[in-house]
């Protein structure tokens, strides 16, 4: 009996029919390594552990929801799905979510940047200002087509609709993103009308933080 011969595009074709369907979702647990955050928005990375290695995609909009920044050798859960790219023969994990595997990992990360910004002063009482409880004009550093301004905006409406908000559009993620934000703020800081300045990411999850202008 003569077998059928397959062409690469169709047994490539079978395989990814087969990866798809079976492994639509898939929690995995590894290491991070090689991670990128494309200027695009979108991150690439590989999850590893002592024995093998699988490469990831979470893309912009998506990774808006993860609540820490990745880095490599952080050790996470991710879920997603299992997609087949023909032209390379490969396949990868499309990451719908991302979590720390532990309470360490999460826990180091944030001890690691708390004692960077202490040791900047960052932290010193002589540098704090009182949030004014009503301010007239609030600025925000943030994307301007992101989830967290059009939330800001949503809530301001809703609870108080005297504020004047003014936005200077960054990135907020990414390559890029913190010399953007910086001269966000110092482009805010220039008007002196300006009483509080927001910098916030994310939307459901944002991350905000507030600075009072007063003098």
């Amino acid at each position: 009996m003569i077998e059928a011969i397959l062409s690469v595009s169709e047994i490539t074709g079978l395989i990814k029919q087969t990866l798809e369907e079976n492994f639509s979702e898939v929690s995995v647990i590894g290491e991070i390594s090689n991670f990128k955050a494309h200027v695009s928005g979108h991150w690439y990375f590989t999850l590893k552990d002592s024995g093998a290695q699988v490469s990831c995609t979470m893309w912009r909009g998506i990774n808006n929801y993860v609540f820490f920044t990745p880095q490599d050798g952080m050790k996470v859960i991710i879920a997603g799905r299992i997609t087949v790219y023909p032209p390379r023969g490969s396949y990868q994990i499309d990451v719908r979510s991302m979590k720390p595997a532990g309470v360490g990992e999460l826990q180091a990360a944030f001890e690691k940047l708390k004692q960077k910004l202490a040791a900047e002063g960052l932290f010193d009482e002589q540098f704090k200002k009182p949030i004014p409880k009503f301010p007239k004009k609030i600025g925000i550093a943030s994307a301007i087509d992101g989830a967290a301004f059009q939330d800001m905006k949503s809530v301001a409406s809703r609870r108080y609709p005297l504020t004047e908000l003014v936005i200077a559009s960054c990135k907020v993620q990414g390559d890029g993103a913190a010399n953007e934000i910086a001269d966000s703020i110092k482009l805010l800081s220039m008007q002196d009308d300006i009483d509080l300045i927001i910098v916030g990411r994310g939307g459901a999850r944002s991350k905000i933080c507030g600075h009072s202008m007063k003098k």
